[in-house]
């Protein structure tokens, strides 16, 4: 039977995936304008790819965004992808799977002088968990839009279901508040500062996920039964960033994270990146760094199966840290202002990725327990895309 295991590396990653590679074009923009304005009547079609630890990940997306009179703004966004292969988690427990995800978001934003509010509800569905979600986004500009602050809410409805158990069923509520500052420090500097809590409560664990427990009357020396979670977390976020345009029309960017929950994970992560014009042409640079703390009932290996209260084995509840470096490249052509397409661009974008776990072990080598070797692995990430301005 295929087993599924939702990843949160490969999940986070990709789901960021249509938004990571537009960074570029948004921070080099903010130095020319950063008042409060509708977005840009523009269409989007995108296609990502991911490999890493026996995981492969790609699907399209189509973005479209349109203005309707001075003061609204309406978009769509259809974004889909398909995950087969067997992640470390499921080699050690299952075979291969293949799945597929569908994503739906429908937004508009309101315009009021320097206010703009934005609203957007979320669809995604696989064939074992649906997810609903809203998000209400307020952005106001001060002293001559030198200063910008934005406000955020979203809550979100998962369902989870589990394949194989049709009686299986629970859910989880998740709320997020958000807030940000950032200001024109000078003509070549922006630095901003946000905030960000999150409250989850219900079903928080997967189903498919196993800890390992010693068993004497295994031949292994080991066997595997379900996680056991809290059913509540929070966890608080700060972050901080600037971006500093240089003398000969390029631009350094850098950013910084701390992260914590009530599940006792600490983390940290930092970026720096280099953005380079010329002529039609946009490159981007970038280096990521991050690292994090497990979680408090996270073991490798525990002694026996209810050993405690809650015990976790998912690796990304572990301590580990990860460090990316993603090159892009952009280019532009620019048509008459009267024409019906303004201008369109096309994007290529290649990341690579390296994970390292502190006390995760490879339990598929043959190795006496406890003694596996730690396990980390490599990944890549392609992202291709073609923008339309109208």
């Amino acid at each position: 039977m295929h087993c599924k295991q939702r990843d949160l590396t490969h999940n986070s990653l990709i789901k960021l995936l249509p938004f990571i590679g537009m960074l570029a074009s948004l921070i080099f923009a903010s130095f020319l304008s950063y008042a409060s304005v509708l977005p840009e009547d523009r269409s989007d079609v995108m296609y990502h790819a991911y490999e890493g630890d026996g995981v492969s990940i790609d699907g399209p997306s189509i973005l479209l965004r349109k203005q309707i009179g001075n003061h609204v703004s309406v978009s769509a966004n259809y974004y889909a992808d398909t995950v087969s292969g067997a992640s470390i988690d499921v080699r050690a427990t299952a075979s291969e799977y293949q799945e597929e995800r569908k994503e739906t978001t429908i937004g508009t934003d309101f315009l009021h002088e320097k206010s703009l509010l934005s609203l957007s509800y979320t669809n995604s569905t696989e064939n074992d968990f649906v997810a609903n979600s809203v998000y209400v986004g307020l952005s106001q500009s001060f002293f001559g839009d030198l200063t910008t602050l934005t406000m955020s809410y979203s809550k979100g409805w998962d369902e989870v279901m589990k394949r194989g158990d049709e009686s299986f069923f629970e859910e989880a509520d998740r709320q997020k508040f958000g807030i940000g500052v950032s200001q024109i420090m000078s003509k070549s500097l922006i630095v901003g500062f946000n905030a960000e809590h999150v409250s989850d409560e219900g079903y928080l664990n997967n189903p498919y996920r196993s800890i390992r427990y010693r068993d004497a009357d295994s031949d292994r020396g080991f066997s595997f039964t379900t996680e056991l979670y809290p059913n509540t977390r929070s966890s608080t976020a700060y972050s901080i960033n600037a971006n500093y345009y240089l003398p000969y029309r390029a631009a350094l960017y850098a950013d910084a994270r701390m992260y914590s929950d009530s599940w006792g994970i600490e983390a940290r992560n930092g970026r720096i990146g280099y953005l380079q014009p010329y002529k039609n042409f946009l490159l981007d640079v970038f280096v990521r760094y991050y690292s994090q703390e497990g979680a408090d009932f996270y073991r490798d290996l525990f002694d026996r199966p209810n050993q405690f209260n809650f015990m976790a084995r998912d690796k990304e509840m572990s301590t580990y840290n990860g460090l990316t470096a993603g090159v892009s490249l952009s280019y532009e052509w620019k048509f008459s202002e009267t024409a019906t397409i303004k201008k369109s661009s096309f994007h290529v974008e290649v990341d690579y990725m390296k994970f390292d776990y502190d006390n995760f072990r490879d339990v598929t080598a043959d190795a006496p327990i406890g003694e596996e070797p730690l396990f980390g692995f490599n990944a890549s990430a392609l992202k291709i895309y073609a923008s339309i301005w109208y």
